[in-house]
């Protein structure tokens, strides 16, 4: 969207101004039987310049304050990604801790269970120890039962000694085994609790840098949202409108800018993946016997519960944003989502990256209601830092950032969104 220039309208009104009040104070009353009064002087060639001039530089300080308003909105995004990147590094942090708990938990626990099977083939061995004393065997002799000289040995004595070696043998395989197993249970459980440990302070460490960032971006969305009060007020003296219509105005101009870098990407992205196809399409001609390139996957049916996801993030809209939140009353991004698909009835971690791994990626087009939007910096994604809920005709919803409550807007409000997924 773009404004009329400010010079016509405001040379006009200079030009008015010469020519219709010359002085400080308004004409006195006419007298009808007196005088006719004087005809104004049109305006010379210098008042004229001089118009054009103070229109010039209005609307050159309109410009720089409209140039003033995008630095300050590329300072507040950087702002937010950095913070945004820092809270899902935290969740993720949270959530691989508590894995490792778990698995720690899980490693004790069979621990456990191996010793008490140890102990058990424990006093099986012994008691065929015992069976083998009683029988008037010689328990030297257990060393030769590994080699086939004893074992022979053993066969040439009787029936009933041949009944104990095997019994011998088996309890003796069975302690050896349990032993081994409890022995990497131990192991395990040892190395589980210390990789909880690592993932413990990692997620602390990962907690403190998120709530840096977040002081940060409060900080910066305060120091900005002021400036840029300001700015727009300026905006409105210059423009001769109300302070609402110039913030409206230039709402307006940010939204349509956002929605133009969105369209090039996508004009981009389709440009690329056409001229993929094309080259695809090229060595498949040239290639003897090359076979049709599969067509693409289905997307898989839209997820059950979607509108129960949809309905529940809608009721927390106006609710603050806070980093590392889950409700209630207070979000992020992931954990909004979190919340809002356990209330459908399915379990996703409070993780956007985790939430995207244990969905089905898909692609723009195949959108529905429901579905996942994800937005990264590294293409990959394992740098995704910010998700939302789509809730149908080009609409999300979502806890955008600092200084901004549960929203739903268009699904371009801000930039263009890397990856989509159908829980």
């Amino acid at each position: 969207m773009r404004f009329p220039s400010l010079g016509t309208g405001l040379l006009a009104l200079v030009v008015t101004a010469v020519v219709c009040i010359p002085g400080a104070q308004a004409d006195p009353p006419v007298d009808p039987a007196g005088p006719a009064p004087a005809v104004p002087a049109a305006p010379t060639a210098e008042d004229v310049q001089a118009a054009q001039e103070r229109a010039g530089a209005a609307e050159g300080d309109v410009a720089v304050i409209q140039q003033r308003l995008a630095d300050a909105a590329a300072r507040l995004d950087a702002a937010t990604i950095r913070a945004a990147r820092a809270t899902e590094a935290w969740n993720g942090a949270r959530w691989s801790a508590r894995n490792a708990r778990a698995a720690a938990r899980q490693a004790t626990a069979d621990a456990a269970v191996a010793d008490q099977t140890l102990a058990v083939h424990k006093e099986a061995f012994r008691d065929a120890v015992i069976t083998a004393q009683g029988m008037g065997l010689d328990i030297s002799v257990v060393e030769a039962l590994v080699s086939a000289d004893g074992m022979d040995t053993l066969l040439e004595q009787s029936s009933a000694s041949e009944y104990v070696q095997s019994l011998f043998d088996q309890r003796r395989d069975e302690y050896v085994a349990a032993a081994s197993a409890a022995a990497t249970a131990a192991e395990t459980a040892t190395a589980a609790a210390e990789e909880a440990d690592r993932a413990l302070a990692d997620a602390r460490a990962a907690r403190d840098e998120a709530r840096a960032a977040a002081r940060d971006a409060e900080a910066v969305t305060a120091r900005i949202e002021g400036r840029r009060t300001k700015l727009v007020r300026r905006l409105a003296r210059l423009q001769g409108v109300s302070v609402a219509v110039a913030r409206a105005r230039q709402e307006a101009v940010d939204a349509e800018a956002a929605a133009e870098a969105a369209a090039a990407v996508r004009a981009a992205e389709a440009e690329q993946a056409a001229q993929d196809k094309a080259a695809d399409k090229t060595a498949d001609e040239k290639e003897p016997g090359g076979q049709e390139p599969a067509a693409d996957e289905p997307a898989p049916a839209p997820a059950d519960g979607a509108q129960a996801a949809i309905a529940f993030a809608r009721a927390q809209l106006g609710e603050p944003y806070r980093w590392g939140a889950a409700g209630p009353g207070a979000w992020d991004c992931s954990g909004l989502v979190a919340q809002a698909w356990a209330a459908a009835g399915k379990a996703l971690p409070h993780y956007s990256v985790a939430q995207y791994e244990q969905s089905t990626p898909i692609g723009r087009d195949q959108l529905r209601p429901g579905d996942l939007v994800f937005w990264a910096d590294g293409g990959k994604p394992s740098s995704i830092f910010h998700v939302a809920l789509y809730a149908g005709d080009g609409r999300i919803i979502h806890a955008p950032r600092t200084g901004r409550p549960v929203s739903e807007e268009s699904i371009d409000y801000w930039r263009t969104p890397d990856f989509f997924a159908r829980p």
